[in-house]
């Protein structure tokens, strides 16, 4: 698995755009990202997260990815008033390619955990977490950290934008 330190891999997947346009996703370089795993479209949790980690993308490029395809993707905007006006991209991982590279991938059942990337502006692994299926995120604490890691120091396990440094 891909860990903290890592360079993040390079990718090119379909993705459904803020505006529902269906675009060709690559690696963004030169920004703060974040990336998350979802299992499926059209399911329970992952619609809150979505909506929670849509507040992001002030501070990070944001892009979230399920295995299901970029038609699914748009489909599923466009019937869900909780994730219909987002600004940020959802990508399709069809096949689970990523996902297997990154070794996130619930074989058994066929999709990827929730699993959760911080990626700084060089393309290197800041942070990563991953969760069971059925154990939602917090997307708050998902900001926290990433505010921390731009902070560029030493920060508490209950930092804010700020508070003082550690040390």
């Amino acid at each position: 698995m891909y860990s903290v330190g890592d360079r993040f891999p390079s990718f090119s997947m379909q993705s459904v755009e803020s505006d529902n346009r269906i675009n060709t996703l690559e690696l963004l370089l030169g920004e703060w990202t974040v990336m998350y795993f979802y299992p499926k479209d059209f399911t329970f949790i992952c619609p809150t997260e979505i909506a929670a980690m849509d507040a992001l993308h002030n501070d990070a490029d944001v892009i979230g990815i399920s295995g299901d395809n970029e038609y699914c993707k748009l489909a599923w905007k466009e019937q869900n008033d909780a994730i219909r006006n987002i600004k940020h991209i959802l990508a399709a991982d069809s096949g689970l390619t990523l996902g297997r590279e990154l070794g996130i991938v619930n074989e058994d059942e066929g999709v990827h955990y929730r699993a959760t990337y911080i990626i700084d502006p060089d393309n290197i692994i800041q942070h990563v977490s991953v969760n069971a299926l059925d154990t939602g995120r917090n997307a708050d604490e998902t900001l926290r950290t990433l505010l921390a890691l731009k902070s560029g120091g030493l920060t508490g396990c209950s930092w804010q934008t700020g508070d003082d440094f550690v040390g």
